[in-house]
């Protein structure tokens, strides 16, 4: 499995926007999804998860109620659109796929997830 995140960019605090990671590779409709990001000062942190189906989603609280993950199978596509934007979200975001089938929930930390895209940076000024 391959993943090429996209989407990232500057805007301002409560401004949105929205990632996209596109998918290649065999068994891609298998696999969790999830979205990370990764600053100098916090390290990677967990930002949401979508089990193989998209039936259960899983988020950090930092972003519950702002951000949402979707995927499309068809287009082998996971999404994370971030409304609401604020300084903190300030971070080189990166998706993950993540093997084994299982809820959303199971998918909340880094070592659930074996296949990494590049980063995208997202910038949010005050």
């Amino acid at each position: 499995v391959q993943l090429q995140a996209s989407g990232g960019g500057l805007v301002q605090a409560g401004g949105s926007l929205r990632l996209e990671c596109a998918a290649s590779g065999r068994g891609f409709s298998a696999y969790a999804l999830g979205w990370f990001r990764q600053t100098s000062e916090k390290g990677r942190e967990h930002v949401a998860s979508i089990s193989w189906s998209g039936g259960t989603t899983l988020y950090a609280d930092s972003v519950k109620g702002r951000f949402t993950i979707s995927r499309d199978v068809a287009n082998n596509t996971v999404y994370l659109q971030m409304d609401s934007l604020m300084p903190d979200d300030t971070a080189v975001y990166y998706c993950a796929a993540g093997p084994g089938g299982y809820q959303a929930t199971y998918y909340r930390t880094a070592r659930q997830f074996a296949y990494w895209g590049q980063g995208t940076q997202v910038t949010v000024s005050s």
